[in-house]
């Protein structure tokens, strides 16, 4: 399929009775530590916590009828559970979510509460896969992925497409990059209502592969991911990272303490409760300051789920 401004502004349009159109935030003491103008794209106030409610309600829209009523199947550990849990439920559609045994008590009862239906299975891609395999062959539903998928992906750009209505004149939009979805809307977003502008991701060293496969033009995996940004150690899929190698301008990695540092900044500072995953992009933007400076930068906070008996600091 073709991605004009069009389909875009299409998919914009449809969304809005689904979701919310989040606030954009500021914070003058932010722009003095990095000598920026930074202005912080809120979604940790989108419907379930996180932008992915964006790119699932979209997925859910996109289907036939026939096809809405056998339902929607995903295997996510947290927030893309969440999200088609409660966009099917908007669209009174069933929702089947494979979760790991280990995912926190408090996503499977979020997932709960917003009506998905779990089924729990080992940790392992593998096990995800095949279980979600059997449900779509049983109930007939609609495998949706959580990232790899091109209905997600222009649902997750609509994010910066506000952002960029806002601000039109920002000189970079920058998003954390986990499965690819986030930052493959958003670069298509800027490359159609950008003036000027790039887009830029953010990575933990912790979990490189985006890095790595711009680096090297093929997706590359993690043999381990060891960060605190829990919602950014999925890979790459094959129809995010062509959308990535041709648009988006380059990707940062930052380390776990500098994740930390700009979590903390963004609690104490900017009075938002935010995941780790949504600081990377700050921490990026903190450790290539010289790069910024004077630039105005849009930052996509992507979530605000956070397991208050894990916390970080």
């Amino acid at each position: 399929m073709e991605i004009t401004k069009l389909k875009l502004e299409n998919v914009q349009q449809k969304l809005q009775p689904y979701i919310h159109r989040t606030p954009v935030m500021k914070s003058r003491l932010l722009n003095e530590i990095t000598g920026a103008e930074l202005w912080f794209k809120c979604e940790n106030f989108q419907r379930m916590g996180a932008f992915k409610m964006r790119g699932a309600a979209n997925a859910i829209m996109s289907l036939s009828e026939e096809k809405r009523k056998k339902g929607v199947v995903t295997h996510s550990s947290g927030n893309f559970a969440q999200a088609l849990s409660l966009a099917a439920k908007s669209l009174d559609v069933p929702a089947y979510i494979v979760m790991p045994n280990n995912a926190p008590e408090v996503k499977k009862a979020a997932v709960r509460t917003y009506g998905g239906q779990i089924t729990e299975c080992p940790s392992t891609l593998k096990d995800r896969e095949e279980t979600a395999s059997k449900i779509e062959k049983s109930t007939g539903a609609t495998f949706i992925h959580p990232s790899n998928d091109l209905e997600v992906i222009l649902g997750q750009g609509t994010a910066a497409i506000e952002l960029l209505q806002d601000h039109p004149d920002l000189d970079y939009v920058i998003t954390p990059v986990g499965g690819g979805g986030l930052i493959a809307g958003s670069a298509l977003a800027v490359k159609y209502f950008g003036n000027s502008c790039k887009c830029i991701g953010a990575e933990p060293m912790e979990a490189d592969d985006a890095w790595r496969s711009m680096q090297s033009g093929k997706i590359e995996t993690n043999e381990t991911a060891n960060t605190i940004a829990d919602g950014l150690k999925t890979n790459l899929g094959d129809i995010n990272f062509p959308i990535i190698l041709e648009n988006v301008d380059k990707i940062i990695r930052v380390s776990e303490d500098e994740i930390k540092s700009a979590l903390r900044l963004i609690w104490e500072r900017m009075k938002i409760i935010v995941e780790p995953s949504s600081a990377v992009a700050l921490s990026a933007i903190i450790r290539e300051k010289e790069n910024f400076k004077n630039k105005k930068v849009g930052i996509i906070i992507s979530g605000g789920n956070v397991d208050l008996q894990r916390l970080e600091f």
